[in-house]
């Protein structure tokens, strides 16, 4: 398999797990949101509640559109945002609700195993993507090619 055969298919996978990290989260937010309606009404614990809920949300929504828009294209920069992004959003519900055991590990490491294997097929993508000294120079016959198509 050609090497950039294994880096459009590694970056479609990281898409994939992007994505499904993405609607973990989304479910999460929601989780959140309906743990806030039984918190105390109009205190601290019950905003703190809903602005983690809102946070959470906004990771999710961007990290779906940037994996979508960016990382099936395999950008770097989609890469880089989106490996940021949810490594502070995942990191926080590692050391603060999981590892004081708050919560169960399954399902609260679904995010974070979604993250790691997203991040593994977008770094396989991006280190496996043609440089440009990689790619075939125009010819003269492609480039005549490509002028007699765009006169029709």
């Amino acid at each position: 398999m050609s090497k950039t055969v294994v880096s459009k298919l590694a970056a479609k996978l990281g898409t994939l797990f992007w994505v499904l990290w993405g609607a973990v989260h989304l479910n999460a937010a929601r989780g959140l949101m309906k743990l806030g309606q039984h918190a105390p009404r109009r205190t601290m614990i019950q905003a703190r509640i809903y602005q983690d809920a809102a946070i959470i949300l906004a990771g999710a929504v961007v990290i779906i559109v940037i994996a979508l828009a960016m990382n099936w294209r395999n950008s770097a920069v989609g890469y880089w945002i989106n490996l940021g992004l949810a490594f502070f959003l995942d990191l926080p519900f590692i050391l603060f609700v999981l590892d004081p055991g708050l919560a169960p590990l399954w399902p609260g490491l679904q995010g974070p195993i979604a993250f790691a294997i997203a991040a593994t097929f977008s770094g396989i993508a991006l280190v496996t993507r043609p440089k440009s000294h990689d790619l075939p120079r125009a010819t003269a016959e492609t480039a005549e090619a490509q002028q007699t198509i765009v006169r029709t």
